[in-house]
């Protein structure tokens, strides 16, 4: 049975002949289907990946002929278009529906020799934090099944905490890919808003939606970010900004100054063991020569706010194109007129927790309400914004924590949604201010579960970013 360490170690087993592409497949199917109870998987690709494989190897002994993801076994969220292959965002609203061309990052790992293994389960629309809202049943945290592997990218977390997959990607709008990765132990990035391109991802909030990455080291993560990377035609938000060679440019090459917000630290959802270990490594990094400030952030109790107006008005825009008219589900029965037809289309297509924040969405868009939710709450994010350039004209690095809590137990909170809500406290402010953000892997709280720390850097700056977190992670 093969066990990931790094791309860089299978690249080295590759070339000495100690394995093939289709030994690895081979591996990781076997593993898929004895971890299915987890639920992580909507499709397995699994004759395509074995026909690939085979194609792989036939320039197995020629290691000047390989791509950048060579060999590398690839999970994608539920989200992502991949060509010919059904992408239903875990919704019945998109049942039986096959996307009809590659999403931009999905071409790039393709051109770069990945195998794609399969579509990973996620909440409905990407909308949750626990994978408890998809159509296809929750899936399960591999270290305790009776706790959330997060959300919405659970599928995608677990894939890899299971080793069911080397790396795979998920989508972070309000901190998607760090959360679950948090909960499951490993690392999820979640780059500047433009570092990678958005064209085949299917939009929940546009201007906060991300391509992210989940993965057990960063040397993975920066290699998977510098092939995914990069303008894109189809992207106008796509930045054009060159991408370095993030893989090669781990090493601290300086004394970074570090803010943190004592706010974050201090609130009193946090639990007192994450508080206290963030509060340690902290201490650590300082001792280590670099330089850690607290700095006032008076705008934390606003975040989740702003972020929920901002997101379910997007969502209320983008999702109106679900009307069971050209494309996905379409009720059966007799209608009336054209409304009627809408109104039972999405009523029996979405489940519950998307027409929730459809209807939220349309109510902070409407007259009279417009003003008084939606454009207070754009205020704020500029706001926030405005204070984020100040803090990174003067700091190189953000720290904080990733969630408040480790991984619930299902139900705790699916029931309370301002607590489930609030869960997403220390994540949504870097899709707010558009800036770079990781959890990485550092601690095990006395319940069992592991749990994180959160580093943010500013906008296309992943580079310190990367480098940082593996310093942290070869430290611990």
């Amino acid at each position: 049975m093969y066990t990931h360490l790094s791309i860089s170690d299978l690249r080295s087993k590759l070339a000495c002949g100690e394995l093939t592409c289709s030994k690895v497949v081979a591996s990781y199917l076997s593993t898929i289907d004895q971890q299915s109870h987890l639920n992580a998987f909507v499709e397995v690709f699994a004759n395509e990946a074995i026909e690939r494989a085979k194609l792989l190897d036939q320039k197995l002994s020629n290691p000047t002929s390989w791509g950048k993801c060579y060999g590398v076994v690839i999970g994608i969220k539920d989200v992502l278009c991949y060509k010919n292959h059904h992408v239903g965002a875990s919704s019945a609203i998109l049942n039986n529906y096959s996307a009809i061309y590659n999403a931009t990052a999905i071409q790039r790992l393709i051109d770069e020799d990945a195998i794609i293994i399969g579509n990973l389960n996620c909440d409905e629309f990407a909308m949750g934090s626990s994978n408890e809202y998809s159509v296809h049943g929750k899936v399960l945290n591999a270290l305790d099944n009776t706790r959330v592997p997060g959300g919405s990218s659970g599928g995608s977390a677990v894939a890899v905490q299971a080793n069911m997959c080397m790396v795979s990607l998920g989508s972070d709008t309000g901190g998607s890919v760090r959360q679950p990765a948090d909960f499951c132990g490993i690392i999820g990035l979640k780059p500047s808003y433009g570092r990678i391109s958005r064209y085949g991802l299917i939009a929940y909030a546009s201007s906060f939606d991300q391509i992210g990455i989940f993965a057990q080291t960063v040397s993975d993560a920066a290699l998977i970010l510098e092939t995914i990377a990069g303008p894109d035609e189809y992207d106008s938000t796509c930045s054009s900004a060159k991408v370095p060679s993030y893989s090669t440019n781990l090493k601290v090459k300086k004394s970074y100054n570090i803010a943190y917000f004592p706010q974050a630290l201090d609130h009193p959802s946090l639990d007192p063991v994450i508080r206290a270990a963030i509060v340690e490594q902290l201490n650590t990094i300082k001792a280590d020569g670099h330089t850690v400030t607290p700095v006032d952030f008076e705008y934390l109790d606003y975040i989740v706010p702003a972020y929920y107006i901002l997101t379910t008005a997007e969502a209320s825009s983008n999702l109106s194109r679900y009307d069971g008219i050209k494309f996905g589900y379409r009720t059966n029965k007799v209608v009336s007129d054209l409304n009627e037809l809408y109104m039972l289309s999405r009523s029996e297509g979405f489940g519950k927790e998307v027409k929730k924040r459809i209807m939220l969405g349309t109510f902070v868009l409407s007259t009279g309400y417009y003003d008084a939710y939606y454009t207070k709450a754009q205020q704020v994010r500029r706001l926030i914004s405005d204070k984020t350039k100040d803090i990174f004209d003067q700091f190189d690095l953000l720290v904080m924590p990733t969630t408040p809590s480790t991984a619930f137990k299902f139900g705790e909170k699916s029931n309370d949604a301002v607590e489930m809500f609030l869960g997403d406290l220390y994540t949504v402010y870097a899709n707010l201010a558009g800036i770079s953000g990781i959890s990485i892997p550092l601690f095990r709280h006395p319940n069992g579960m592991p749990f994180g720390m959160q580093i943010m850097a500013n906008s296309m700056n992943e580079e310190d970013l990367l480098a940082f977190s593996s310093y942290c992670l070869s430290s611990k």
